[in-house]
């Protein structure tokens, strides 16, 4: 007579998938934003002193060069400096679509970041295209597109860099950066406590020097500048931060 029927094994216990492989760390991602603020400030110097004399991501002296222009009736400088205030804040509402903001248990990178910043890479090539299909010298229409182009793509950078949910860490809008420094200066806090901030800040005026020294020296390389540091920063991203 056959024994009980033996139930059947239970089915192998399905392995899960494995998951994102980040090993972004906190010091690695400092100098990353480092080579952002370089972007910054090449950028904020390449459409001061060539693409119509306003800021592509300090809105703070753009709204006084608008207030002033108004004053002194120049209409091109109250263009530049009121479409690229217009154009930052339609990039920063982009940026913040892409990007979302910090979650609890975010990674060191969030993959969203590396999103919004291959956004504004493929703005700035648009510039770049510009810059090189004009020689370096656009006529007026051209220079204020471009330099619209450039102040839309730094206000990408500038709320997807926000994803990171670190208080204070920016790579555009550094007067508050500047005014923290000194105030923990102030209050006896030693250097250990303001180096990263020394060194974005530092990042913003290399960046703003290497772009001036271009638009002089050799117009035609300025926006190789910013697409290989913005480069250099998506590819170490893409391979620090990959899928097993």
């Amino acid at each position: 007579m056959p024994g009980p029927a033996t139930a059947p094994p239970p089915p192998a216990a399905v392995a899960e998938a494995p998951g994102p492989v980040d090993r972004m760390t906190t010091g690695l991602r400092q100098w990353l934003v480092v080579v952002l603020a370089i972007v910054s400030g090449a950028t904020d110097a390449i459409g001061l002193l060539a693409l119509g004399g306003a800021f592509t991501s300090v809105m703070t002296g753009n709204l006084v060069i608008l207030g002033a222009s108004a004053s002194t009736t120049d209409g091109a400088l109250a263009i530049a400096s009121g479409g690229a205030i217009v154009a930052f804040c339609i990039g920063v509402w982009l940026g913040a679509r892409l990007a979302g903001g910090a979650r609890p248990g975010d990674a060191v990178w969030p993959r969203p970041v590396t999103v919004g910043l291959a956004v504004e890479l493929g703005m700035l090539s648009v510039y770049a295209i510009g810059w090189w299909i004009s020689g370096g010298e656009p006529g007026p229409v051209l220079t204020q597109v471009l330099l619209f182009v450039m102040a839309a793509a730094l206000g990408v950078q500038s709320s997807t860099v926000q994803r990171f949910g670190v208080n204070g860490l920016s790579t555009t809008y550094l007067t508050g950066t500047l005014t923290t420094v000194v105030m923990k200066l102030a209050s006896g806090k030693g250097l250990r406590e303001i180096r990263g901030s020394l060194e974005i800040l530092s990042g913003l005026v290399v960046g703003a020097a290497a772009g001036a020294l271009l638009i002089e020296v050799a117009p035609l390389t300025a926006p190789v500048l910013q697409l290989g540091c913005l480069a250099a920063v998506l590819v170490t991203a893409l391979v620090v931060t990959r899928r097993r």
